[in-house]
């Protein structure tokens, strides 16, 4: 195995490195490295979240820094805030021993005016999210036409959150003479053409197969209805007492109600997500790494660059829309040696899926069943038990108290005792789970089944290009879905309307045919999918969301209009939801 000290790396760095405890290096700096020191060539690399790319890449670069120029040496391009701090933090932690070394870090949602300030002071490093580094270089303040390497790390996270315009625009912008340096868990087709457009000749290493999951860790599915989700959620928690898990939403507002539920019920979880100030986010995710909380409920976006190594547990509330972001959720645990399990509370109608999951990280994930409470309280009872076993006793400390407590307790045997501290321990829990009913999902039959059937009827997300801005509130998204497709038939299911776009579910039947009369429309709608469309509402995207729908406006001529448009069909002009009368009728009776 090749060392650090192998990887002629200077005496400032090894120190560097052996200070944050780096014992030898992961698979992917073993081939990174040495292939970045000793040649100029492109480079992709494949490699899992969790396994080590950071120093992968930052190392090498820290090691050929110039002192001859004053210009950005080096742009390093990753998708969310997090990220950027995250990044940026550990360049500061290798470069410790490095002479005049200055890593600034540039991200939106935080004073540009400091971000300028800090480019002013000539760093040799410039880590940035997409949005942010745009703005910089049109006003002039960050130049990269003299950047000797690009980064690009998490860029199939980058792509899925609809960052390929500014990524093209930005590698434009960097000299043709330079080293790009690609870093991804997953290759889809997009990073295929970055890869054709702007790297020569790149040199591709790989750890495992693409997309394979992490061996450190352990797949899990519980099948349940889907009106049981939240009960099975909470029967895993309880099931696991030292559980450290992040519990993944697809969307801010489930995010939010799943949290402040486990909340009231006395879990100790929280919050992120992209309504959050940068303040409020970095106050939860200190509370988090401290392990003050065990459950943090969070989106696909706001998770990025979430840097804790020890989680047990990932949790998949909902299974993502894009099967590749299974693959980064369940790489949030299994890291640096440890052992972590990803888990997905599943309905009947997901079996299709996770079978196609299972192919994709080249895993078998299990069925287990959904504890019952007989199983959750003598899980717990014994959990207590074994925390009393192993506790440090304090001598000194009790040892004045021990006396009185021996008085006060001498008239019960052993036996009253134990049955006593069991009561005390776990009278709550055991009348909770005294008569809990069983959440493993079986075959029904007759009305129950169709029931069910209807409850978990498939539907396909769309996007569309109004939100807040155009004053639009749910019945009148319903009204114009009703009125353009000229049918009151289609089944709507979650709608969330953001500040200049939207997605709303509709039944899977009727996916064509919304398509198919939204085609010649002003508003623009399509089947919300991972590449530019996905998740642009969450944390660390709204700049980049903003522009995009500009751009939209732009091009359908919708730009100050409410969402109201002329009617050539018909000869007359109407306000969604309003001259329609849709929107009234259906928030009364909503489908």
């Amino acid at each position: 195995m090749t060392t650090f000290e192998q990887m002629e790396l200077s005496d400032s760095i090894l120190q560097a490195v052996t200070d944050l405890g780096f014992l030898e290096p992961t698979e992917i700096q073993q081939q990174a490295i040495p292939q970045i020191l000793t040649s100029k060539q492109d480079l992709i690399a494949l490699a899992q979240t969790g396994t080590g790319k950071t120093a992968a890449f930052g190392l090498p670069l820290l090691e050929q820094l110039s002192d001859k120029t004053d210009q950005v040496q080096a742009i390093i391009l990753c998708p969310t805030r997090e990220l950027c701090l995250q990044i940026s933090k550990d360049l500061d932690s290798y470069s410790k021993y490095l002479k005049n070394v200055r890593v600034q870090p540039v991200y939106g949602g935080a004073d540009i005016k400091k971000q300028i300030d800090g480019l002013k002071r000539k760093p040799q490093i410039v880590v940035g999210t997409p949005g942010r580094t745009i703005d910089l270089i049109k006003r002039g303040t960050l130049k990269i036409n003299h950047v000797s390497y690009v980064v690009l790390d998490e860029a199939d996270e980058m792509l899925n959150m609809g960052f390929r315009d500014d990524i093209d625009s930005i590698l434009e912008d960097t000299p043709s003479q330079k080293q790009t340096l690609l870093f991804s868990a997953t290759m889809p087709p997009e990073i295929r053409r970055i890869t054709k457009s702007y790297m020569k000749n790149p040199v591709e290493i790989s750890i495992g197969k693409t997309n394979q999951a992490s061996l450190d860790v352990e797949h899990q599915y519980y099948m349940v209805k889907a009106s049981d989700r939240y009960a099975a959620l909470k029967r895993i928690a309880d099931f696991n007492p030292d559980i450290y898990a992040i519990v993944f939403c697809r969307t801010r507002r489930e995010t939010k109600d799943i949290a402040d539920s486990l909340i009231q019920d006395g879990y100790n979880a929280d919050a992120l997500h992209g309504d959050l100030s940068q303040a409020q986010r970095d106050t939860v995710m200190e509370k988090f790494r401290r392990k003050n909380l065990q459950l943090l409920v969070a989106t696909d976006v706001a998770a990025r660059g979430i840097d804790v190594n020890e989680l047990t547990h990932v949790i998949n509330y909902n299974l993502p829309d894009d099967p590749e972001a299974y693959v980064h959720r369940s790489g949030r645990t299994g890291r640096a040696g440890h052992k972590g399990i990803s888990i997905i509370i599943a309905h009947s109608r997901e079996g299709k899926r996770i079978k196609e999951l299972e192919r994709l990280i080249h895993k078998k994930i299990e069925r287990k069943p959904v504890p019952n409470g007989q199983e959750i309280v003598e899980k717990r009872l014994f959990s207590s038990i074994d925390r009393i076993e192993n506790i440090d006793v304090d001598e000194e400390q009790i040892e004045p108290f021990m006396e009185t407590i021996s008085k006060k307790l001498a008239w019960m045997d052993r036996d009253e005792l134990l049955k006593r501290f069991v009561s005390m321990e776990f009278n709550s829990f055991l009348e909770y789970y005294k008569n809990a009913r069983d959440l493993n999902s079986t075959e029904s039959s007759g009305r129950d089944d169709r029931r069910e059937k209807d409850r978990s009827r498939n539907y396909t997300r769309f996007f569309i290009s109004i939100g807040q801005k155009q004053k639009l509130k749910a019945p009148n998204l319903i009204g114009l879905i009703n009125e353009v497709t000229k049918t009151r038939d289609i089944k709507i299911g979650d709608i969330e309307i953001l500040r200049n776009f939207s997605f709303f579910e509709a039944d899977s039947e009727f996916e064509k045919l919304i398509l198919k009369s939204f085609k010649n429309e002003e508003v623009e709608v399509q089947i919300s999918n991972p590449v530019g469309r996905k998740q642009k509402d969450d944390f660390g995207s709204e700049e980049r969301s903003d522009r995009k729908e500009k751009r939209h406006r732009g091009k359908s001529g919708f730009e100050g209009k409410r969402f109201g448009r002329s009617n050539s069909r018909k000869g007359k002009s109407s306000a969604y939801g309003k001259s329609s009368g849709y929107g009234s009728k259906r928030k009364r009776g909503r489908k």
